[in-house]
């Protein structure tokens, strides 16, 4: 038998040693490190220990060239969900959820569990925090109680891969939260790094034999990521963030990993009494009760995934009376923002060192992609300047560190998401309003450099002069 050594589990990152230590070498964590018992020498393995004596099986090799087929799928009925998925479940995936506490995820689940039901599939939800009384009570909140879906609180892996294998095999299997979930092949308390590991593992295999669609809850950490190994999400076929904040009505789910669609997509709900709404023009909503005479507001046209998007970009620069200027972002990269002051300032001619900037992009969304660069120099530029921007008026453009506006992708998407909003001028680079001139729905104005865009702005008659007229 082989000889059992000190297992050291970082219950962050899932990284092993073999002996303590407080600081984790891999994703810097403290006091992440637990004792973990019933491994062998996590610096060798067990297989390494365990010679094997039997000779390995030949399987046939297969080329690039033949048929292939596409991934049969079931669609949950809620049309943003099966958008983020690419289409519904596939058949036999493993997709991991994770989001904030109360932000919405078993109301999610709840209704595409009763939607499936509804059309007949086999849907079983297994909680492992609540019990089955509370998940009805969930259920009858929504509007959902006569919804013919099979429900349990259990936490025991292998009892539940032996109940779910018994009769048809479910079209979907729910597991929340995979965190408290725990099996008999390993000798490690619940929510441990080799518990997690162990029960995905259990649960990965149950859904590629049967074809069963299963889908992981996961805590989430104070900094919004999935918390648990990282190797988990390595092993899941897709992974799922379901993000929004508790002061707005709104939640955005997005998928970060997705080996059966794209990543870039997003869902976005509106959450009511009666549960997650789907909300299928969400420009309209982002940019509902704007103001459009106030200076340092700028609505900028986004693309997530295959759908434009359109958000208002909000710029907030006042004089300061620390030594240091503070810089506050929400809903932006902040080393974004950094840039786009220091080529304000170093080629548009704009003193900006003993200013307040305060950057926010309304209704919570969080924007990742550069184009938004233009939208919020525009802002920034209005705010300082005092002279408000055109209200029917679009920006989108990448910022080079010389100060030329760069194109990006998709820009005919974009403008024709602005027109059909009713929007008839938009600011975009110049390389793209030149070349396709013709095809534009709106009036669109060519920005090849920053100076331009300051210039314009400038130019425009200011508040005060607005008062007076």
């Amino acid at each position: 038998m082989a000889k059992r050594h000190p297992s050291f589990a970082c219950q962050s990152c899932g990284a092993v040693y073999n002996r303590w230590k407080g600081k984790c070498e891999a994703c810097g964590g403290w006091n992440t490190i637990v004792e973990e018992t019933g491994s062998a020498n996590p610096m060798v393995g067990p297989v390494a220990t365990r010679p094997s004596r039997a000779k390995g099986r030949i399987f046939p090799l297969e080329g690039l060239s033949g048929e292939t087929k596409e991934a049969p799928r079931t669609p949950s009925g809620i049309a943003e969900l099966d958008r983020v998925t690419g289409g519904g479940f596939v058949h036999g995936s493993i997709i991991l959820l994770g989001g904030d506490p109360g932000i919405g995820k078993s109301t999610l689940l709840m209704q595409a569990s009763a939607a499936l039901a509804n059309r007949g599939e086999r849907v079983a939800y297994i909680s492992g925090e609540e019990a089955v009384a509370q998940v009805r009570l969930r259920a009858e909140r929504l509007g959902l109680g006569q919804a013919p879906v099979e429900l349990a609180s259990e936490t025991n892996v292998e009892d539940i891969v032996a109940t779910l294998s018994q009769g048809r095999p479910p079209a979907l299997a729910i597991i929340d939260s995979i965190q408290t979930m725990w099996t008999e092949t390993v000798e490690s308390a619940p929510g441990t790094v080799t518990q997690v590991r162990g029960s995905a593992q259990a649960l990965i295999r149950f859904a590629k034999t049967t074809g069963t669609a299963v889908i992981l809850v996961g805590h989430v950490t104070k900094d919004g990521q999935i918390a648990g190994p990282r190797v988990v999400e390595h092993m899941v076929d897709a992974v799922v963030s379901f993000e929004g904040d508790t002061g707005h009505h709104f939640r955005i789910l997005r998928a970060v990993k997705n080996r059966f669609g794209p990543t870039d997509e997003i869902g976005v709900f509106e959450m009511s009494d009666r549960g997650l709404r789907e909300v299928p023009n969400p420009s309209e909503l982002f940019l509902a009760g704007r103001d459009l005479a106030t200076p340092g507001t700028a609505v900028f046209a986004g693309m997530e995934g295959t759908r434009p998007l359109l958000v208002e970009i909000q710029a907030l620069v006042a004089p300061s009376s620390l030594g240091t200027p503070r810089r506050a972002v929400v809903g932006w990269d902040p080393n974004r923002l950094s840039m786009v002051l220091a080529v304000l300032e170093a080629h548009g001619g704009l003193r900006l060192g003993m200013h307040d900037v305060y950057l926010n992009v309304a209704g919570g969304l969080r924007i990742t992609e550069p184009a938004a660069d233009l939208a919020a120099a525009a802002a920034l530029i209005s705010s300082l300047s005092g002279n408000p921007l055109p209200p029917d008026t679009v920006y989108f453009g990448e910022m080079g560190l010389s100060g030329a506006i760069r194109p990006v992708a998709q820009a005919e998407a974009r403008l024709k998401e602005a027109a059909k909003l009713g929007f008839s001028g938009a600011v975009a680079p110049a390389a793209r309003v030149d070349k396709a001139k013709d095809r534009l729905p709106l009036a669109a104005s060519a920005i090849g450099h920053i100076t331009d865009l300051v210039a314009g702005i400038a130019a425009r008659p200011g508040r005060a002069a607005r008062s007076r007229g």
